[in-house]
């Protein structure tokens, strides 16, 4: 059995002589294949994340442009509610105006009151003393 066990020794040293050599390449395999995974993941990675900067900077240009059109808009209506105070503004002066017309109007007519005319001739007196009191 003493050449049986040499045998047998003898290739077990040899396999175990080449163990080593396999498990080498098996090690080997394994991190080019993580390697590669990892980098494709890296690649994915980083092509997702330029994707989304782009959509970013996309996303913040038409947020730009929308807060222009706000501001656009908060300008016109800043301009509107001007117009609007210089209006009421325009609009009580000419209230007040009429007013006073009215009045010297009225009081024009109270002094006139009792004229009585039956020609053009008659009536022309009191229609310039009307006149001169109303301008």
């Amino acid at each position: 059995m003493s050449a049986l066990g040499d045998v047998a020794t003898g290739a077990g040293g040899a396999l175990a002589g080449q163990l080593w050599k396999v498990a080498t390449l098996v090690l080997l395999a394994v991190l080019l294949a993580g390697g590669g995974a990892g980098g494709a993941l890296w690649w994915t990675a980083a092509a997702a994340r330029d994707q989304a900067l782009a959509d970013l900077r996309a996303e913040q240009g038409i947020n730009a442009q929308l807060r222009a059109g706000v501001d656009a808009q908060n300008t016109a209506i800043l301009a509107q509610a001007t117009l609007a105070r210089e209006a009421e503004a325009r609009g009580q002066a000419a209230m007040q105006a009429a007013a006073a017309n009215g009045r010297r109007y009225d009081q024009a007519l109270q002094q006139i009151a009792g004229a009585r005319a039956t020609s053009c001739t008659d009536a022309m007196p009191y229609v310039n003393q009307l006149l001169e009191k109303v301008r």
